[in-house]
């Protein structure tokens, strides 16, 4: 008769070996965990108003652990802008050179894809920050600038030439144009982040519903009008009037 295999034995962690993983695990947290804790003192606070040893505190570390990934508040800001908004321009340029509808529905894309993606988000409240408080951080603004709206405006410039392009758009002056589809969006956030809250139900805006009324207002006058529309009179100039 054949004895059986002894029972195999269930060796112990050898000793440090759980707290060693869950400090690796806490580690690989904290980054994360700081520019989200970050994101929400820079919008209630303001740049200036922030102070590192408040974002360490309600990230659960010290001060010092905050430095050892970011050197600076400014490159801490740096951070969240880029994890936060700046990185998304990837996914949209990629989205942009997939797109397959018109280039009137490309627009009310970009204009939700924003919204849904920034706006309904902490992160919304960056720009009422960096336009407050530009004057005194020139070198956040400048940063803003190169990473956030400079794309954008190069974004939304490729979607207007794709519309011109297909005939769909008449001739734009396009730089001016990004600012009318900007211009609204920018409303939203200051809206957002300052009347909002202090505003009555029957006096709050739907953003969607309102992304598409202005959606509809620019696109009357960005779209080529029917080949059989007569051309409308011009208006006489003042200088004309009786």
């Amino acid at each position: 008769m054949t004895s059986s295999p002894p029972p195999a034995v269930a060796h112990a962690p050898a000793p440090g070996a759980e707290p060693r993983q869950r400090r690796a695990r806490r580690k690989e947290a904290r980054p994360g965990e700081l520019l989200d804790a970050a994101l929400a003192l820079f919008v209630e606070k303001g740049f200036a108003a922030t102070r590192v040893d408040e974002v360490a505190a309600r990230a659960g570390v010290s001060k010092g652990t905050l430095f050892l990934y970011f050197p600076s508040k400014e490159e801490l800001f740096k951070a969240v802008v880029r994890e936060t908004i700046a990185g998304r321009f990837t996914e949209w340029n990629d989205e942009l050179a997939r797109f397959e509808g018109s280039s009137a529905e490309l627009v009310r894309y970009c204009m939700h894809s924003w919204w849904e993606r920034i706006g309904m988000t902490a992160a919304s409240g960056i720009t009422k920050l960096v336009m407050s408080e530009a004057g005194m951080f020139p070198e956040i603004a400048a940063f803003y600038q190169q990473e956030v709206i400079g794309p954008g405006h190069d974004l939304l410039g490729r979607v207007l030439q794709r519309g011109m392009d297909r005939g769909e758009f008449r001739p734009l002056h396009i730089e001016y144009t990004v600012y009318s589809l900007i211009a609204p969006m920018i409303f939203l956030l200051m809206w957002k982040h300052s009347m909002a809250p202090c505003c009555p139900p029957s006096q709050q805006l739907d953003p969607l519903q309102f992304i598409d009324s202005q959606v509809s207002l620019l696109l009357g006058g960005l779209l080529m009008p029917p080949a059989d529309t007569p051309d409308l009179p011009r208006p006489s100039s003042t200088s004309d009037a009786p």
